[in-house]
Order: C-alpha cells, then sequence, then structure tokens
C-alpha cells in the first residue's frame, strides 16, 4: 500500500486525535450517521475532541472481545471524523451524528491510557479520478448494485439516488462496501487499501459474491414454496378424493388401502399353510384396522415385505451333470484332485438320492488355497444361487437369529436375509470364516448356528424377527475356515471336513500361468503383448517370494510386477515388447527375495534340530536350537511357547536325562544334564506356537547336544513323544511333508501311526524325501547321526 505525504498543517484537520474504538466493524469516508456513546472512555474522547475542533479519530479494534485494551490492539489506519451534533441522554450516555472525512494512519500514540490520543499521518487516495478506466469500472459497479437492490429490501430508492449523486469513484466504492454483509477483517483491508482501481475491483468482487448468495437464497426460498404448496395441493386433493370415494362407496383409492390389497393379493399368491398362513392373517388384520401415523404401521408392513418376499415354495430345478460339474471345477481349479474327487462323489450321491439334508461341507485349509472359489464352482455345478456372508469376528447371536420386532431397527437374521436375496428355496449358503466366530454378552452364534446347521432342526427353523417356521433343509451349507481347533465341537461334528493343504511350486506355477497371470493382465490393462514369463521366474516368486500354502500373495506379487511394467508401457519406457521376465530380473521388479537358502535352517552344531509344524497358513519348519550353560540342572525355555508345547518341552527333558543315565559312554555324558542348564530355544519367537508334535524334535536336540553329536543334514521330523519313549501320531502330515519339500527335505521322520496318511500325499510331494515310520524314540535317535 502506497501513501503520500501528510496534508498540508493549514487544513482544518489536527494532527492529533482522541480515539473512539470501534467494535463490530470499520466506519468508511464520506458517510453521515450517528453513533451511540456509553463506555467511559469514549464519553472522554468526545470531550477531548469537542476541545480540539470536534474532530476524533474512529479505529476499529482486532479483537472485539477483549476488556482491557493496549495500542497494539488497534488496526493502524482509520478514518477521522467530524462531530456534527451531540445529544445528552437521560442515563448519561451521548448519542453523536458524525460526518467522516478523511482515512489517516497513527503514526504513535501520544496517551498510554484510555482515551488514547494518536498523532496520524492523513492519506491519499492514489489514482486518477477523471480516467475512462476508472469511469468504466464506476458504471460496471452501478450496474451490478442495481441488480443487486432490486431484489433485496434494504436498498430503498433513497439509497439508490444517493449513490448515483456521488461523483468521486473512491467514495462511490466506499459507500457500496459499507452496505454489503462483509466480515470485519475484509472491510478494514477496505479501509486501508488508497489505490481507487484496487478498491473499485475488490468492491465489484465483493459484489459478486453478493448475487451469487441472493441467487441461491432465491432458488432455496422458491423451491421451499413449491414443497409447501404441492404437500397443500397434495393433501386438499386427498381430503376431496377420500370424500369422493366415501360417497360413491368406495374406500380403496387411498395409499393405504392400495397397500392392504397389495399384501393380500401377494399373500394369496403364496398358498401358505397351517400356522404361516394363520399369523400372516392375523398380522395383515392388523395391518387393516392400524392407522397410518401409527409407529407400529411401517414395523407391520416392513413384517409384510418380508412375508411376500421369502421363497416359501420357489425353488430352481437341479440338474445335477457329473461331467459338466467336474468341467467346471477344472476350469476354475488347478490341482487339488483329492479335492475335487469329495466334490463329485458328494455330487453323485446328490443326483442318486434327492435330498439334501445333510449337506453340510467344511473347507479347511490356509488362507489363499481356493475355498471361497471352490464354494462358486459348487453352486455353478449345481446351478443354484449362491450367496456368501462372512461370521468372523461375529458376536451377536441376533446375527444369526435376528432381532425381535419390538425393537427398534430390527432385521431378520444372515440366513432369512439370504433367502430375501436369492429367492430359491435350494441355494448355495457359503459361511465364510466359521472358525473365527466370538461369543460376548449378546449371546453365542455358534450355538445359534447349531439349529440352522442340524438338519433335524432346520426344516422348521424360527428367525426371532420372521417368528414363523421357514423351511431351510434345502438350502447347502458351505463353511469355510483356517483351522478346526477353534471350532465347537457340537457344531463341526454337523460338517463334513473337506481338506485344502496347500500348493507345491509347481502347482503354483501352473495356476499362475493359467489363472493368475491373465487376471492381473486384463485389471493392470495390460495383454499378453506387453510381458512374457519364463517358466523360472514363475518358480522363483513361489521359492523366492510366496511360500505360504495359498496363492493370494502369490497373486499381489504378480500385480505388483504389472504395475511395474504398465507405469513402463504408459511412459513409452520399455526397449523392447513384450518385457521378459526372468529370474534373473525378479529384484528389479519385487526388490530381493525373502527367502533364499534358508540359512537359519541349517545344521551347523550340535543341539540343532529341523521340526515340521503345521499352522493356520499351512506347514513350515522350526529349527529347535539347544545350547548347555555350566551349573547345578535344568531347563530354561523361549520362543514363544503354549502350554502345551512346554510340557512336551518338559516331557523331552525328562526323556533326554533318562536315555543318557542309562545309555551314556561315560560319566560326562550321564551326568550332562546334572552339571549343566540346558536352553531351548525356537526362534521367530515373536510367532506364538503350540502343540504337541515338536515333542520328539526337542529331545533329538537335547540328546545330539549331550552327546556332542551334529544332527545328519536334510533330516528333518515330527512325532509326539510320551514320557516312556514312544513316538504318537501327529496331524497335517501333507501340510508338513509340503514344508519340509519346500527346504529340500531328503527324510522325514514320522510316527509309525501315520503311515496311512502317507496316501493322502500326492506322489510329486513324496518323490524326492524318505519317510522313516517309528514307533519309539530310540528309534529316532539311530536315525539321528551320520555313520562315523
Amino acid at each position: 500500500m502506497q501513501e503520500k505525504n501528510l496534508i498540508p498543517a493549514q487544513l482544518a484537520m489536527p494532527m492529533r486525535l482522541p480515539v473512539i474504538a470501534l467494535l463490530n466493524k470499520p466506519i468508511f469516508p464520506g458517510i453521515f450517521l450517528p453513533m451511540m456513546i456509553n463506555t467511559p472512555a469514549d464519553l472522554r474522547a468526545v470531550e477531548l475532541a469537542e476541545e480540539a475542533g470536534g474532530f476524533v479519530g474512529l479505529l476499529l479494534v482486532k479483537e472485539s472481545h477483549e476488556e482491557t485494551r493496549t495500542k497494539e490492539s488497534f488496526y493502524e489506519v482509520g478514518v477521522v471524523a467530524k462531530i456534527m451534533k451531540k445529544v445528552n441522554l437521560p442515563d448519561g450516555s451521548l448519542n453523536i451524528f458524525i460526518a467522516t472525512q478523511k482515512r489517516f494512519r497513527v503514526v504513535k500514540f501520544v496517551s498510554k491510557e484510555v482515551p488514547f490520543v494518536v498523532a496520524v499521518k492523513y492519506l491519499d487516495e492514489i489514482g486518477d479520478k477523471n480516467s475512462n478506466e476508472l469511469k468504466a469500472m464506476v458504471r460496471s459497479l452501478l450496474q451490478e448494485m442495481k441488480s443487486v437492490s432490486e431484489n433485496n429490501p434494504f436498498f430503498n430508492e433513497e439509497i439508490r439516488l444517493n449513490m448515483l449523486n456521488i461523483d468521486e469513484p473512491g467514495k462511490i466504492a466506499d459507500v457500496i462496501t459499507s452496505m454489503l454483509n462483509i466480515d470485519r477483517e475484509k472491510l478494514q483491508e477496505m479501509v486501508e487499501i488508497l489505490d481507487i482501481k484496487e478498491r473499485l475491483e475488490r468492491a465489484l468482487m465483493f459484489i459478486k459474491r453478493e448475487q451469487e448468495v441472493s441467487r441461491i437464497q432465491q432458488k432455496v426460498s422458491k423451491q421451499l414454496n413449491e414443497r409447501i404448496e404441492k404437500s397443500q395441493r397434495e393433501y386438499f386433493l386427498r381430503e376431496e378424493l377420500k370424500a369422493i370415494k366415501a360417497e360413491l362407496g368406495e374406500n380403496n383409492g387411498d395409499p393405504k388401502s392400495m397397500e392392504v390389497e397389495r399384501f393380500r393379493e401377494a399373500i394369496a399368491k403364496l398358498e401358505l399353510t397351517g400356522e404361516v398362513k394363520e399369523q400372516v392373517e392375523r398380522e395383515l388384520e392388523k395391518f387393516t384396522m392400524i392407522e397410518p401415523n401409527s409407529s407400529e404401521y411401517s414395523v407391520i408392513r416392513n413384517y409384510l415385505d418380508l412375508i411376500i418376499t421369502l421363497p416359501w415354495h420357489a425353488t430352481l430345478n437341479e440338474a445335477i451333470d457329473l461331467a459338466k460339474g467336474r468341467q467346471i471345477l477344472d476350469e476354475d481349479h488347478y490341482g487339488l484332485e483329492d479335492v475335487k474327487e469329495r466334490i463329485l462323489e458328494y455330487l453323485a450321491v446328490r443326483k442318486l438320492k434327492q435330498d439334501a439334508k445333510g449337506s453340510i461341507i467344511c473347507l479347511v485349509g490356509p488362507p489363499g488355497v481356493g475355498k471361497t472359489s471352490i464354494g462358486r464352482s459348487i453352486a455353478r455345478a449345481l446351478g443354484r444361487e449362491f450367496f456368501r456372508f462372512s461370521v468372523g469376528g461375529m458376536r451377536d447371536e441376533a446375527e444369526i437369529k435376528g432381532h425381535r420386532r419390538t425393537y427398534v431397527g430390527a432385521m431378520p437374521g444372515k440366513f432369512i436375509q439370504g433367502m430375501k436375496v436369492v429367492k430359491s428355496r435350494n441355494p448355495v449358503f457359503m459361511i465364510d470364516e466359521i472358525d473365527k466366530l466370538g461369543v460376548s454378552y449378546q449371546g453365542d452364534p455358534a450355538g445359534a448356528l447349531l439349529e440352522v446347521l442340524d438338519p433335524e432342526q432346520n426344516a422348521t427353523f424360527r428367525d426371532n424377527y420372521l417368528d414363523l417356521p421357514f423351511d431351510l433343509s434345502d438350502v447347502m451349507f458351505i463353511a469355510t475356515a483356517n483351522t478346526l481347533d477353534t471350532i465347537p465341537h457340537p457344531l463341526l461334528d454337523r460338517m463334513e471336513v473337506i481338506r485344502l493343504s496347500g500348493y507345491t511350486e509347481d502347482e503354483k506355477v501352473e495356476i499362475a500361468k493359467r489363472y493368475i497371470i491373465p487376471k492381473s493382465l486384463k485389471k493392470s490393462g495390460l495383454d499378453k503383448t506387453h510381458v512374457r514369463y519364463d517358466r523360472s521366474a514363475l518358480k522363483a516368486i513361489a521359492l523366492g517370494y510366496a511360500r505360504e500354502a495359498g496363492m493370494r500373495h502369490y497373486e499381489q506379487l504378480i500385480d505388483r510386477i504389472h504395475r511395474k511394467v504398465a507405469k513402463k508401457v504408459a511412459l513409452n519406457e520399455a526397449e523392447e515388447l513384450p518385457i521378459k521376465i526372468t529370474e534373473s530380473s525378479l529384484e528389479i521388479y519385487l526388490k530381493r527375495a525373502p527367502f533364499k537358502d534358508e540359512e537359519t535352517k541349517k545344521i551347523t552344531r550340535p543341539g540343532m534340530v529341523v521340526g515340521l509344524a503345521w499352522t493356520a497358513f499351512g506347514g513350515d519348519t522350526l529349527m529347535i536350537e539347544a545350547v548347555a550353560l555350566p551349573g547345578k540342572g535344568g531347563l530354561q525355555l523361549t520362543g514363544q511357547m503354549g502350554d502345551v508345547m512346554k510340557e512336551s518341552a518338559t516331557i523331552a527333558y525328562t526323556y533326554a536325562r533318562l536315555y543318557l543315565a542309562n545309555k551314556g559312554k561315560d560319566s560326562d555324558q550321564r551326568d550332562f544334564f546334572d552339571k549343566h542348564t540346558i536352553h531351548l530355544h525356537i526362534p521367530a519367537g515373536a510367532t506364538p506356537k503350540d502343540g504337541p508334535s515338536a515333542g520328539i524334535t526337542m529331545a533329538s536336540a537335547m540328546i545330539s547336544l549331550a552327546l556332542g553329536k551334529q544332527v545328519k543334514k536334510g533330516l528333518a521330523m515330527t512325532g509326539e513323544l510320551s514320557l516312556v519313549g514312544n513316538v504318537l501320531a501327529i496331524g497335517g502330515l501333507k501340510e508338513k511333508s509340503l514344508a519340509a519339500r519346500r527346504l529340500k527335505i531328503k527324510e522325514v521322520i514320522i510316527p509309525k501311526a501315520n503311515t496311512k496318511d502317507l496316501q493322502e500325499i500326492p506322489e510329486h510331494v513324496k518323490e524326492n524325501i524318505l519317510f522313516h515310520p517309528v514307533d519309539r524314540m530310540d528309534k529316532v535317535i539311530e536315525l539321528l547321526f551320520s555313520e562315523e
């Protein structure tokens, strides 16, 4: 902001002015208006002004709520005003009439206490008042102001004439701005602008905004008036129609009567019988008697809406074609031959025996192995509707059996909602994450599922909201879970378990080629001409980046590669197409492989043994490490073990002590555990581990440590150890065998009782692994060490 020199001293306005504080907004020059003076400081300022010729300075305060003010409380630029008339009021306050004259800037505060007196320098406007540009801007400003004033009752005819009589552009901008509804800070900015052109531009901007606000206000007002008029018109028309219908003896013309007739016709088509028919007719009768403005009206209407949309008799024709079923399963899934065989056996029984009772399958396996997609394939093979919902984390029993209608916002449970969606009596319902059900004060969802999944009960399933027997016996239920351990036994007892163990690296390569890569290319906007994979690269992804049992992470890695390829294609950075993805170029797209040669799981010293474990995410290998510290004996365990695993470690320690005491070659071996404290550790200490199947592994680690002999390389084991040295059966042998194959294990010690489970393991998994079935820990020790 530019300023000019002080006004010559011969002018009447003084160089020192008493200050009146403005709280709400500043006042512009060239305005005549009244002011109420009622504070002691402002009353004293008026007295000082009368002593100095009647001139007073008007300054806006920065914060209007401040009680104690200093010189920093005021803006620097204000307006000088001449007190034209003063009227004393009975309460001691004053009413003064002022004429504002000119802008000024505060040079300094002469007085340090109220009333403040300031030394000022007066400010002149900048710009040629007679220029054609300013004249055009004034004309435009007056034109815009005219359009605003026509729609605003505040601008009367006298104000419009006064604006037309002002001949100075700067004053026109000041007067118009003072009339608009603008923030006090923006008004103060206008007071501080000396350039006439800039002030006119700012005034034009304010008017434009006022026009927009006025336009929106008119639009809202018009819409509101139209809505009120329409509502009133419809009300009178409805009342007239009721009167006419009453005169003619017809009462079915109002919306409620039409709703009643609609429900009556729909219910008649359902051909309901017994209890259901009586209850529905009773609800319909209640609906006809209740007033539409009653709170119960919408409750009954929603209930009847649910009744007429449920498939009480609608059933899709089920034509089971085993050849087509096999084709669909092969199209959707690679491998999983034993799973496909089990499903085809089930379909064959359904084809021969037209009875769906007992149709409850539980697909159990690690994440990403295709449990949900297998459910969709079964629905396709049967030609049925498919409905899926997850019960993972569900804690409210009402999610299964619905809420009672007495509650506000009551809804039916998931199964009745699903029947309403599919509109068929025999759909395929997939219940995902059944192993992650919760329990809370709101009930036990697992207990509610028992009624749904029990073939003897679900023919008359009662949802709390519906409160009528509904037949779910034709529904085929498919549940999915990662583990069986957390499924309540009564619920598990009602399901047929089919295990999905996971995929080998060769199967992952084929799945990637047939399903994942084409799907990911389409998702990324690419095609086969943009990228080509070497088989070695796909296998390297399975071995080095995605070793888990499922394909979900593998698919994410393929998507990551395609996003980087898409970027190169979009930016024309590719040297040639298609871009070749080789094993050596994987690090460019996926960075360094997290799994290399598993150096941490190689046997390097006595006391180290590789064990096989089963987890909810598939099979895995565990390195058991044992070291001896001089001491008086004892066992220390680390590695986040569960209670069962800690008990197995104690049994292994007891057996190892007994074995060395009886079969030790010398006194050092026989007394080894008496003179040393054993520290047993399982790496990946942040990962919880539990179960008894590491018993022989922990005993082998302690015996290897005591004998000072290193366990044979390429050997892994699994088996539960009893206190007297028996090797007991374990579970998850197939998953553990897959983990051993990924680690390139050559020999695996297993319990003899699990020999029959070897038949379920695919031949290509067993091909390079030598299994040693044992029933005693003595035989395990014989297999531990290389021949000398």
